[in-house]
């Protein structure tokens, strides 16, 4: 079987996650303490005993979740597992500074300061209520762009309103303004759509209001060392695999305003013959998109010692 690891974005969350897989490993213990030292406070603490609330906060969650996720890459290496036993790795937003991590291309410690700067920054583009984003359920990404265009010209007063999320075929998120976000929700629902509701998050990601943040992480990036990864890395905004570091830099800079093309990621994916996913780190969300996009694909979920058991059989 053609292995890809794929490591999961914002709304993963849960408390608690990660405890048993540092707890079994010690490889994976060191990984937390490793963020707690970079961010020079006790996240772990947080992500272990915390609040949902503050954790879900995205300068809290988009490190939390990378935690998680080389954490259970850690586990998953000390039972004799490898990243470059994938073809790929690949990440859903925030997932794809998990992937480059977990492929060596950055240090864990710049990895967390740089997703702590990216939670920091997206949140602070747009002020708290300006921005939304929905979930439309039902439609391709076609009918959604046209959707989301359509809302954005009715809105008028040079509303954004853009398809930021093409998860899998049935859904696609949209993000801007507020007011073009619940009218491409009225529009959609018009034209069929299953369901078309408004998301629990706290800023529209993945759209041109994101710009100011996307200025933030270019500086940030600057500064920060990326190597080849270990395994090609299929980014969100190229649908395609890359492994050169300028390039890599450049991508990251553009998935802040551009948008996370996960179907065809993992379509991508299936034509250079992945079989098999294994999702790394906390939850399953991706691996039931990925089995809406390709049925072929066997899909495992990885963030538990469970689940590594489970694996080894």
């Amino acid at each position: 079987m053609t292995r890809a690891f794929v490591f999961p974005g914002q709304g993963a969350q849960t408390i608690g996650m990660g405890k048993t897989l540092a707890e079994a490993y010690p490889a994976s213990k060191a990984i937390f303490d490793e963020v707690d030292e970079a961010l020079g406070e006790s996240l772990s603490a947080l992500i272990w005993e915390g609040d949902i609330e503050t954790l879900t906060l995205t300068q809290n969650a988009q490190p939390a979740l990378m935690a998680t996720s080389l954490a259970a890459m850690r586990a998953l290496e000390a039972e004799g597992f490898a990243v470059t036993d994938a073809a790929f790795v690949a990440g859903h937003s925030l997932g794809e500074y998990s992937a480059l991590a977990a492929a060596g291309a950055i240090s864990v410690a710049d990895t967390a300061r740089l997703l702590r700067t990216r939670g920091l920054a997206m949140q602070a583009a747009v002020p708290v209520g300006v921005g939304a984003m929905a979930a439309l359920l039902g439609l391709d990404f076609a009918t959604v762009k046209e959707v989301a265009e359509e809302a954005a010209h009715e809105t008028g007063g040079g509303k954004i309103c853009q398809a930021a999320n093409d998860n899998d075929p049935g859904q696609v998120v949209v993000s801007g303004h507020k007011e073009a976000v619940e009218r491409a929700v009225e529009i959609a629902k018009a034209k069929g759509a299953k369901r078309a509701v408004l998301l629990p998050v706290s800023a529209p990601f993945h759209c041109a209001l994101m710009e100011p943040a996307a200025d933030v992480m270019a500086e940030a990036l600057d500064d920060v060392e990326i190597t080849e990864p270990a395994v090609p890395l299929v980014a969100n905004v190229r649908a395609a695999a890359v492994t050169d570091p300028t390039l890599i830099r450049a991508l990251l800079v553009d998935q802040v305003t551009g948008s996370v093309r996960w179907r065809e990621s993992v379509t991508y994916m299936a034509g250079e013959g992945v079989t098999e996913i294994w999702e790394i780190g906390a939850g399953k969300a991706l691996s039931g998109m990925v089995r809406r996009i390709e049925k072929s694909i066997a899909c495992s979920a990885v963030g538990t010692p469970d689940d590594i058991a489970k694996l080894k059989g």
